[in-house]
C-alpha cells in the first residue's frame, strides 16, 4: 500500500522544528536529531529507505534528508514512515522534515544553502528541484534563501568553516540576505566517533548567537552509516 505524500508542511510544523533547534545541544547529534544526511537520490549510498530505517533503529527522535538539488529521498523515505505507522506506534518514529542542500553563489565564491521544513510542491522551490546546481541569478544566495522563504521553509548556512572566506566572514553577508541559521555543531575532519569539532563549534556559536540565528547539526552522511560523514 502506497501512501500519499502530498500533506503539505504546516506552520506548526515549522515552529516545532524551530523548538527543536532552540534546544539542540553538542550532543544531539548524532543519536538524537540529525539534519544533514544523504541518500542515492544525489551523492549518498544508503537509499532512502535503508537511510530511513536505519534513523529510526538508532532511536532519532527527528531528521531531515538534504539531498542536493532533490526532495526524491525524502518523499521514499516519508512513504516508507506512513507505511511503518500502521503496525508500529507512530511515536516510536522519528519526524522527518522536508530537506534539501542548495549550491548557491555569496561573496563569489560557493556556499551550501540547507533549507528546511518547506512545501516541496510551491513553484517557487522548484527550479531547485531538478538534481542540478543553479547558475546565473537563481544561483545567488540571496535568491536561494528567497526561495526557501517564499515555500514557508526555514533557511540553514551549511558548514559555515568549509568556505574560502571564514565564518568570520561569510555568516554577517548571510544574515543580511536573510538567512534563519547556521549549522553549527559540525565534524570538519570526519572524526571516529563522530562529534563537532570544537574551534569551529565555538566560533560558529558566538557567531550565531551574535545574531541571533538558530544552530542546527547534522553528520552530513554520505556513506553508509549515519553515525559518520563519510
Amino acid at each position: 500500500m502506497i501512501v500519499s505524500t502530498t500533506t503539505k508542511p504546516s506552520s506548526q510544523d515549522t515552529q516545532a522544528l524551530q523548538e527543536v533547534w532552540l534546544r539542540l545541544t553538542a550532543n544531539s547529534c548524532p543519536y538524537e536529531y540529525n539534519f544533514h544526511m544523504h541518500t542515492k537520490c544525489s551523492d549518498g549510498q544508503l537509499t532512502p529507505e535503508q537511510l530511513i530505517e536505519q534513523a529510526t533503529n538508532i532511536g532519532l527522535k527527528g531528521l531531515a534528508i538534504t539531498d542536493h538539488h532533490s526532495v526524491e529521498g525524502y518523499k521514499v523515505a516519508q512513504n516508507w514512515l506512513q507505511r511503518t505507522s500502521l503496525e508500529t506506534p507512530k511515536d516510536s518514529l522519528p519526524h522527518l522534515w522536508t530537506g534539501i542542500e542548495i549550491t548557491s553563489s555569496l561573496l563569489d565564491v560557493e556556499v551550501h544553502i540547507l533549507g528546511y521544513a518547506f512545501d516541496s510542491e510551491h513553484p517557487a522551490i522548484q527550479p531547485y528541484l531538478t538534481g542540478e546546481s543553479r547558475s546565473g541569478s537563481q544561483g545567488l544566495a540571496v535568491n536561494v534563501i528567497e526561495a526557501i522563504h517564499q515555500a514557508g521553509g526555514m533557511a540553514v548556512l551549511a558548514h559555515p568553516e568549509r568556505y574560502r572566506h571564514p565564518a568570520t566572514k561569510v555568516i554577517p553577508v548571510a544574515v543580511e540576505l536573510g538567512i534563519d541559521g547556521v549549522e553549527a555543531f559540525y565534524a570538519y575532519n570526519n572524526p571516529k566517533p563522530w562529534k563537532p569539532s570544537p574551534r569551529q563549534t565555538e566560533t560558529v556559536l558566538s557567531l550565531s548567537s551574535f545574531y541571533g540565528l538558530y544552530h542546527t547539526c547534522g553528520t552530513d552522511t554520505h556513506g553508509p552509516n549515519l553515525l559518520q560523514r563519510i
